[in-house]
């Protein structure tokens, strides 16, 4: 569909325009605006053949125009594809900046999707980088009681997971320090998904008693992986539902199901992952893949290493929403984020 210059810019301005007040908007309140060169009659003819095409509705025969799902798909591919820089809301980038490069993967996944929702006033959804990206940073083996022992992983994302053995007799101290070592030596920067890990674990040429030491803690390590879950952090739900932006109680319900059930929501914001640049799915594009989101718009953009994408950073709000910022917003934090998580691996 190719529109004219002057079309673009008035279907624009309705989309702004609802997007700020949540009313239709007529050819007078446009008329007004000093961007538009044209008197009433010229933008009622203009937002008759906006309609036509699909890009306008008339919810009422005297009220103005809104846009339809087409309409701002319309305007979105026009922000994706355009030579501007989108705006972000202040504050956004400051924040990330200050505290990202500070803390551990865990936390920055946190501060993104606080600051994301704060910024935008709407729904921020971050999923962490799987655990099978991540290497051994440093091994751990402490002795509880003396027939107890603590394996402690602490891997290059900053997870940190624990796991306990009880053994039937008290376990050499020796034996204890030599694992820690030994463990350390083996699979430092070794990946969790890596295939040479269970080998590095099993070597032949150890004495009986060493071998079946390590062979009675490699459970911490290979039981790591299947029971490994992906993390989506979640902040602003609340704000999506405030203000009357969703009125129908059974989507509402269908919502808090999604992020309930996390594993069909992950599975949606992994398309963003294939994706070069920002994703937009609008209201009734959403409905095969999230019947849930329905009414909704998501916004969402893939972070991590320069060949590979880790994570996603999204925003859900209503269709009427302010897309130049949250465009932009999502784009800023999925720079940030993968600038963090470079910073991260490569010190790992």
């Amino acid at each position: 569909m190719i529109l004219s210059a002057r079309q673009e810019l008035i279907l624009r301005k309705v989309v702004d325009t609802y997007a700020s007040t949540g009313a239709p908007v007529g050819s007078k309140a446009l008329a007004a605006d000093p961007d538009l060169d044209c008197g009433p009659s010229t933008i009622r003819n203009e937002l008759s053949l906006l309609e036509e095409n699909g890009l306008l509705a008339h919810p009422h025969t005297s009220a103005g125009r809104v846009p339809t799902d087409a309409g701002h798909r319309y305007h979105v591919d026009r922000l994706l594809h355009g030579p501007d820089r989108l705006p972000v809301r202040g504050g956004l980038v400051g924040l990330m900046d200050m505290q990202l490069m500070r803390r551990e993967v865990d936390e920055a996944m946190r501060v993104t999707t606080e600051t994301l929702s704060q910024m935008t006033n709407l729904m921020a959804l971050v999923s962490a980088p799987p655990i099978d990206t991540a290497t051994v940073r440093h091994v751990e083996v402490l002795a509880l009681q003396p027939q107890v022992l603590m394996v402690v992983i602490i891997t290059s994302t900053g997870g940190v997971t624990k796991r306990v053995f009880t053994f039937e007799s008290p376990v050499d101290p020796g034996l204890v320090a030599w694992a820690g070592e030994e463990l350390n030596g083996r699979l430092t920067g070794v990946g969790l998904g890596a295939r040479t890990l269970r080998a590095r674990l099993t070597d032949t040429h150890l004495g009986n008693r060493e071998r079946a030491f390590l062979d009675a803690l490699s459970p911490a390590f290979t039981d790591l992986m299947s029971t490994a879950e992906d993390s989506l952090y979640v902040d602003g739900a609340a704000r999506l539902f405030a203000e009357h932006r969703l009125q129908d109680l059974d989507q509402i319900e269908d919502i808090m199901a999604m992020l309930e059930r996390r594993v069909s929501l992950l599975g949606v914001l992994r398309s963003a992952l294939g994706e070069r640049d920002v994703v937009v799915r609008i209201g009734s594009e959403n409905t095969d893949e999230a019947p849930a989101l329905r009414s909704l718009a998501l916004v969402a953009a893939g972070y991590g290493l320069p060949a590979r994408k880790l994570g996603t950073v999204s925003v859900i709000g209503p269709v009427r929403m302010d897309y130049a910022v949250v465009i932009g917003s999502v784009r800023e934090a999925a720079l940030q984020l993968s600038r963090f998580i470079e910073d991260i691996y490569e010190t790992a």
